[in-house]
């Protein structure tokens, strides 16, 4: 298992099995240019095979706040630490910055409290007939 926060390497090719249960996933160009516009970026690579098996990502202003907005396991490799692994290099990444929001579905909230994070209210709009990013 590798462990980047760097693109550098990385090809739309890489991508393949995200947005597992998503109606319209976004095409694999999309994704790679969602996570080169992300603030902050970790990666893991599969060393064996060359393929990203898991990614988080942050958007930030670099001064006081930071959303999380997304942390993908592809599922056969869920289980195994990637996540945890994925969330502690990310948080060590913003570990200068003040607030540090992200949203979850009830189900997740014990898993992120592991990390020190606390349960608060959230509000959110989704446009779904962008959900493509197309």
């Amino acid at each position: 298992m590798i462990y980047k926060n760097s693109l550098e390497g990385i090809s739309s090719a890489m991508l393949k099995g995200f947005f597992v249960n998503w109606p319209k996933p976004p095409k694999l160009e999309t994704h790679l240019k969602l996570l080169k516009n992300s603030s902050k970026v970790v990666i893991a690579l599969d060393d064996n095979t060359d393929q990203v098996i898991g990614f988080i990502t942050a958007i930030s202003d670099d001064v006081l706040s930071a959303y999380i907005p997304f942390l993908e396991v592809l599922p056969e490799y869920k289980n195994k630490g990637i996540g945890k692994e994925l969330v502690n290099r990310m948080l060590k990444e913003l570990d200068d910055i003040y607030m540090i929001d992200l949203c979850c579905d009830d189900d997740l909230v014990p898993y992120y409290d592991k990390f020190g994070m606390i349960k608060t209210n959230g509000m959110i709009l989704r446009n779904y007939k962008k959900q493509s990013g197309s």
